[in-house]
């Protein structure tokens, strides 16, 4: 059983690619990312990178925009209590 940095015992760790669920030979080459992800080729490796930058930039302009909502949600003015 494979034990890795992220200190969880997962004996199917490195059988198959991330992505496209190929499985990874015994004398290939594995590409890695983010620690624990591996890849069967530099090709796939590059798409998850790219999927996860864009996944990034969406939450990135999904919080800006938030910000301004709560911004623009905000009320001035007088209160009148009766």
């Amino acid at each position: 059983m494979l034990t890795y940095a992220g200190g969880e015992n997962n004996s199917n760790f490195l059988e198959a690619c991330t992505l496209c669920s190929k499985p990874l030979g015994h004398n290939t080459d594995i590409y890695m990312y983010r620690g624990n992800n591996p890849f069967c080729s530099q090709e796939c490796r590059q798409e998850q990178i790219e999927i996860d930058e864009a996944r990034e930039r969406r939450w990135k302009v999904a919080k800006k925009s938030n910000e301004k909502t709560k911004k623009n949600n905000v009320r001035t003015g007088t209160v009148v209590v009766a």
